[in-house]
């Protein structure tokens, strides 16, 4: 049976991607952990730190070619770059709208696209997509976030159906709350800048509750350890939902009428 041995990381500088990449090299596995920034936080021999944007297809081609010819494979790749922006639909730019599909879904995609010849060519490969559980927990004030993951956790299924018979298979993650740089990142959009907004009150209600949430949320290496049982099951879950709590919810909103489940979300927030 195959075993992962190497793996890409994107987002790999800090956070759930900064955890994946030290976990699994704890356990043997060559990890290129990839970012923008180009650094990652911890030093370890099998931590190699890549610059890379993965809005850049070309650029992402050239790094899975380099990974390839120093390591005669890629087993694995774990989509976890991404951003989040925040206001009300109601005055969102398109811009905007377009800057949180960029990265999030369509880098992601691209980084896909780049793996899947090498993995293709050898039979063997594992994508992991970290999405979150708004991708079916849809929270006000934050549409496009939750657009975004649901698209990204439909594209993952779609694929994995795609992908039968070839020895390549996906796996979404779903997170709730993690305590990340995340928080202090997410950008305001400008409607949510406006003093004159609708939705002043509301917005401010709701953000210092995501707030609270994620500042005491589950540390990333939770997310990490949910990545590395995936990589290590002979056939990896299509969709994970880590700790028992945020699966609990997960279960609950499937079976709630969807009426039930808005009402309950828009008390909470």
């Amino acid at each position: 049976m195959h075993k992962v041995k190497v793996a890409l990381v994107t987002g790999g500088s800090s956070g759930i991607g900064a955890a994946t990449a030290l976990l699994l090299a704890s356990k043997g596995v060559k990890v290129y952990a990839a970012s923008r920034r180009g650094t990652v936080q911890d030093s370890s021999p099998l931590i190699v730190p890549v610059s890379l944007d993965i809005n850049d297809a070309a650029g992402l081609e050239a790094v899975v070619k380099d990974i390839v010819s120093r390591e005669g494979r890629l087993d694995a790749v774990v989509c976890n770059a991404g951003n989040g922006i925040y206001g009300p639909i109601e005055g969102t730019l398109e811009e905007e709208a377009r800057y949180q599909f960029e990265t999030n879904y369509f880098g992601a995609l691209k980084t896909i696209q780049a793996c899947l010849p090498q993995f293709r060519a050898q039979g063997f490969g594992r994508i992991i997509t970290i999405t979150s559980v708004m991708a079916i927990l849809q929270l006000p004030f934050q549409g496009f976030y939750s657009s975004v993951k649901a698209a990204m956790l439909s594209l993952s299924e779609s694929l994995s159906m795609e992908l039968a018979g070839t020895g390549i298979q996906c796996c979404s993650i779903l997170p709730g709350d993690v305590k990340t740089g995340f928080t202090a990142a997410r950008k305001l959009n400008v409607a949510a800048q406006d003093p004159a907004s609708p939705y002043k009150a509301a917005m401010e209600r709701n953000l210092r509750k995501i707030e609270k949430d994620e500042l005491g949320g589950m540390e990333p290496s939770v997310i990490a350890k949910a990545v590395l049982r995936e990589l290590k099951r002979r056939n990896m879950h299509v969709r994970v939902i880590p700790r028992i709590d945020y699966a609990a919810v997960g279960l609950l909103v499937r079976i709630l009428p969807e009426g039930a489940k808005l009402k309950l979300l828009r008390a909470l927030y």
